[in-house]
């Protein structure tokens, strides 16, 4: 696919990094909403008389309509049509919908419990009304989320094709990450300040609401773009066509990278939504502490993941840079499992080698996509990619929360938490752990038969990014 070049805005530098920052600003506001329970498992479990099978089932509610109602398809269908404004603005206003119903289900609006039965199979046993409602909310909420996601990547290889593409995705990606690390740092003094379980949500539809702002404030910049580029005589891509699917499937190493994106991320974040319990388990540390090891993740991918982007679009090595960051991820985790290194300075260490793999990974394949899919097709090709990744975030949690309930249980402990009686489960999470280093083994099979595809059709993941 070749580009007609011109003096449009996006050849300007502030320009160009300008929207990057509108853009970045929006995605932090929303991962910060999309991990702001995180660290609250044990709260939620005490305050709504949830299980950990409860909590995963909440959790797994991010994947519902995105997987089984395919709107995540859809939605790169939308954005392919109708663009990335129109995409961007429909996506967070879904967001503060689902937002809306999973604080009103989080803030103690549905009592009693719901069983559903299909002849003799039950579904659900026993399930709170809160937690299923919590995950309708967290489903829409989903829906937004990854509608917004695909359109900020679209929006940032538009404005940075040829120029910075790796770091400038990087950027984009560490900064939503800093929304990831306020999620493991701020919900517990939050609720110690308020004793109310649902007050992260509320902050959280603040930001995103300072987010729309900021993001209308882009497609101001972006319809200049669009005009500029129609005046210079630069054709527009072609317009979306269903066959556009059957073409993106048709594509081996868009399955590659398709699979290795449900592997890497299920081994990432469903772990993050149960690294706070399991460090205060595992390590012996306070709640409110534990909430900060997590954060360390996003806070070392922020740092690193540009600095890999970077020598990605000067130096190339994308599908080996994969490789790479996959195989960290099974070498932590594997040290996680391990009951014996309960060192509070391994757990620091261990999440910082974590951050790294959670660097390395996306810093490479986010811009690999639009190496081997053609620009007019790139939306619904993320998508997709969503699509599968959504998957793993649905069915992961759901089965770690139910290991840890049917395999995990050591005992029970009983604290004085506000003058009132709490009883907290113990877990052993050398299953899980195992579990997720199972999905990095895999992982890594996966970049190993991206690279052998890169060197058979010749797509470039190997070659640098920028056009001199």
């Amino acid at each position: 696919m070749t580009e007609k070049i011109s003096s449009s805005l996006r050849e300007s530098k502030s320009a160009r990094w300008t929207v990057l920052v509108l853009v970045s600003f929006t995605m932090m506001c929303m991962y910060y909403l999309t991990d702001a329970m995180a660290p609250l498992q044990q709260n939620l479990q005490s305050n709504l008389h949830w299980s950990a099978t409860d909590y995963g089932l909440f959790t797994s509610g991010y994947g519902w309509f995105n997987v089984f109602l395919l709107m995540l398809v859809f939605s790169g269908m939308i954005l392919d049509k109708l663009g990335t404004r129109f995409t961007g603005i429909l996506a967070i206003f879904v967001m503060l919908v689902g937002a809306g119903i999973k604080y009103w289900a989080i803030s103690g609006h549905f009592d009693g419990s719901l069983e559903l039965s299909i002849g003799s199979w039950q579904a659900l046993g026993d399930t709170p009304t809160s937690a299923l409602m919590a995950g309708l909310g967290f489903g829409i909420f989903g829906v937004g989320c990854e509608m917004f996601g695909i359109a900020a990547n679209k929006a940032v290889v538009r404005w940075f094709r040829g120029k910075e593409m790796a770091l400038a995705i990087g950027l984009n990606t560490s900064t939503g990450r800093i929304g990831t690390a306020l999620a493991m740092f701020t919900p517990l003094p939050l609720y110690n300040l308020t004793k109310d379980v649902s007050t992260p949500i509320l902050v959280s539809v603040l930001l995103l609401c300072i987010g729309l702002l900021v993001f209308i404030f882009f497609t101001v910049l972006d319809k200049r773009l669009d005009t500029e580029e129609k005046d210079a005589g630069i054709a527009k891509d072609e317009e979306f066509k269903f066959t556009d699917v059957t073409d993106i499937a048709k594509n081996r190493a868009f399955w590659y990278i398709a699979i290795l994106c449900v592997l890497f991320y299920s081994a990432v974040f469903p772990f993050i939504k149960f690294a706070t319990n399991l460090i205060v388990q595992k390590f012996s540390v306070t709640d409110t502490f534990a909430g900060y090891i997590p954060a360390l993740l996003p806070f070392s991918a922020l740092l690193l993941t540009p600095l890999f982007g970077g020598i990605s679009d000067k130096k190339g090595k994308a599908a080996t840079i994969m490789i790479m960051g996959s195989i960290l991820l099974v070498f932590v985790h594997l040290l996680f499992s391990i009951p014996s290194l309960n060192s509070f300075p391994i757990a620091i260490g261990l999440v910082i080698l974590l951050g790294i793999a959670f660097s390395l990974v996306p810093s490479a394949m986010w811009p690999s996509v639009a190496k081997i899919i053609p620009h007019s097709k790139l939306g619904t090709a993320y998508a997709m990619i969503f699509w599968v990744q959504n998957i793993g975030l649905m069915l992961v949690p759901l089965l770690i929360g139910a290991v840890l309930d049917k395999y995990c249980i050591t005992g029970v402990i009983t604290k004085l938490v506000d003058g009132k009686e709490q009883h907290l489960t113990q877990y052993n999470y050398t299953i899980p752990m195992l579990i997720f280093a199972c999905f990095g083994v895999l992982a890594i099979g996966f970049a190993y038969l991206l690279k052998a595809e890169d060197k058979k059709k010749g797509y470039g993941l190997e070659k640098p990014n920028l056009i001199e």
